[in-house]
């Protein structure tokens, strides 16, 4: 086994300093929180901005400010934004947002674009465009059968399958389990390049069998903030570094 890409995902769109005070929550926050994870092992970073409250935003300025002071301070690094609408944002305002944005990539969950299906051509199509990679978000099969309609009418371009599977996002208390990884590889479109991001205290042993069966991983407070023992990591680096020494010791 070779050591996988590894991606960041240091706050998401509903945790705050209340929950970790180590959580990103500021653009500053983010750019000092991806140079601590780029030094752990991080290759890439999940990008979510906020507003002046702390809130979930897809504000294009606010992403347009965040990408380049990322890119100043660590320019090795891979930046994916985020489209999550959070209950908060409809399929127009994700679709200014990569309009406007054109990152070099982005999320997209398939289910929340289908709550404006008569778009999902022009969200796709903006992406392709604008040479924006993107990775679709499954949460279960249901989402891969869409994926795979959408694929078969040309809607989602036939070089739009990456994916990206969320393990534990619905389960009891958001507790993912790494026995769980290998049924849901089943959801995979063929020929699809695939990472996991898994909820809950098992993440790094999910994440472990994810490298093992092939997979990218994304690791970060988004999806957990604790060890395997329950104790908090001391910060999004700090869980980096210890997932990176357990896949480098696996490829070892």
């Amino acid at each position: 086994m070779t050591r996988p890409l590894v991606m960041v995902a240091p706050n998401g769109a509903r945790r705050g300093k209340a929950d970790h005070p180590a959580l990103p929550v500021t653009i500053p926050d983010t750019v000092e929180t991806a140079v601590a994870c780029h030094r752990a092992g991080a290759d890439a970073l999940h990008l979510h901005v906020r507003d002046e409250e702390g809130r979930h935003s897809l504000d294009p300025g606010r992403y347009r400010e965040a990408i380049a002071e990322l890119q100043r301070a660590v320019p090795e690094m891979g930046i994916q934004i985020t489209t999550e609408s959070a209950g908060i944002y409809d399929v127009d305002a994700q679709l200014n947002t990569l309009k406007e944005v054109a990152p070099k990539w982005a999320s997209i969950s398939i289910r929340e674009i289908a709550r404006s299906s008569e778009l999902a051509d022009h969200v796709y199509g903006t992406c392709a465009a604008n040479g924006t990679r993107v990775v679709h978000i499954l949460y279960d099969k249901s989402d891969a059968n869409l994926l795979e309609d959408w694929q078969a009418q040309g809607i989602v371009r036939q070089e739009q399958s990456d994916v990206i599977m969320v393990l534990g996002r619905y389960s009891d208390g958001q507790q993912s389990r790494p026995e769980d990884v290998a049924p849901f590889l089943r959801c995979v479109p063929p020929n699809s390049n695939w990472m996991l991001c898994a909820f809950g205290a098992s993440e790094h042993a999910c994440l472990r069998e994810a490298a093992r069966l092939g997979g990218a991983v994304r690791v970060g407070f988004e999806n957990s903030l604790t060890a395997a023992d329950g104790r908090p990591h001391l910060d999004n680096a700090a869980s980096v570094a210890a997932l990176v020494a357990q896949l480098e010791r696996i490829a070892a």
